[in-house]
């Protein structure tokens, strides 16, 4: 879950550089040396492995998290600062989906397609009001628990190869910083990268919706001990969302997702973020009722009066 302090826009907006030490990609650069089967000059191309600069917007954990897998020369944009024009490099957007608003005003428009968005959740709607249709996106399968401690990949017993994906034109960068750090991340096109952030769009709102029926739940207490309820709602999410954008999904969904859950076990469950989570679910439900047609997502809707989410 991607979490970062927000950032504002304002009329004096400034940045500050940094250049700090890179602790977790070098240790993790030792430790592949250290491992190379290799001769000593496939150690050293190992050791020279140069993660190149970024612009990191958000300052919290997994901000700071990114900043330690560089190479110590990248851009740190906090709380009220502005994304400069002469720093070359991808722009990593570490902040919460409510502040992109304030993200976009602080970045001069001739460096948007440098933006690379860490965000949770339905992004489509927003990065096509922006006209930013082909926008760079990361798939963050992995957890920052304290700021300041490396990050812990969400590898599954179905996914061994890891989850964590990058679209985009700084997709390759993105892989090669998160490598660096010990972590997994695969180069998708477009269409692959959809389908995976429709089905992080479903896990996330399925064990949120039956974690918050039920107080006191973590995901794998839903993936555990409500494992019907949730079934039930993945299977009626991604039937609405194959409908909706024309897309056939790999199959076994259920268990990636639910080997998902058992990997970050611990997660706390609540109904966050609905207009870019669950909202978009809403949408298609009140798209096919205003349009005469059954709702093809009835036990979302329902569960969704229940907590009182929604209330018509």
């Amino acid at each position: 879950m991607t979490s970062a302090l927000s950032v504002s826009s304002s009329s004096s907006l400034w940045y500050h550089y940094t250049k700090p030490t890179s602790r977790l990609a070098t240790v993790c650069l030792k430790i592949r040396a250290l491992s190379s089967p290799s001769s000593s000059s496939s150690s050293t191309t190992s050791m020279a492995t140069k993660v190149g600069p970024a612009v990191i917007v958000g300052g919290g954990r997994v901000g700071r998290a990114l900043q330690d897998m560089g190479s110590g020369d990248d851009l740190l944009v906090k709380r009220g600062e502005a994304v400069p024009l002469d720093f070359e490099g991808p722009i990593l957007v570490c902040t919460r989906n409510d502040d992109l608003d304030a993200v976009l005003d602080s970045t001069p428009k001739s460096r948007w397609n440098d933006l690379v968005f860490f965000q949770n959740g339905m992004m489509e709607p927003w990065f096509e009001s922006k006209g930013l249709g082909d926008a760079g996106q990361v798939l963050a399968y992995f957890a920052v628990s304290k700021l300041g401690e490396p990050p812990i990949d969400g590898i599954t017993d179905t996914n061994p190869e890891g989850l964590t994906a990058a679209y985009g034109k700084w997709a390759s960068a993105v892989a090669a910083r998160l490598q660096a750090g010990g972590l997994t991340c695969k180069v998708l096109e477009k269409t692959e990268f959809q389908k995976q952030m429709l089905e992080k769009l479903i896990w996330i709102s399925a064990f949120m919706l039956v974690g918050a029926r039920h107080p006191g739940a973590t995901v794998g207490a839903v993936e555990k001990e409500f494992r019907s309820e949730v079934s039930s709602l993945i299977s009626e999410l991604a039937s609405a969302a194959a409908a909706e954008k024309s897309i056939t999904f790999e199959e076994a969904m259920e268990d990636r997702l639910c080997a998902y859950s058992r990997a970050v076990s611990h997660f706390p469950t609540a109904v966050k973020e609905f207009k870019w989570r669950n909202g978009w679910f809403y949408s298609l439900s009140k798209k096919a009722i205003a349009a005469g047609k059954p709702d093809p997502c009835p036990l979302h809707t329902a569960w969704l009066k229940e907590l009182n989410v929604i209330q018509d």
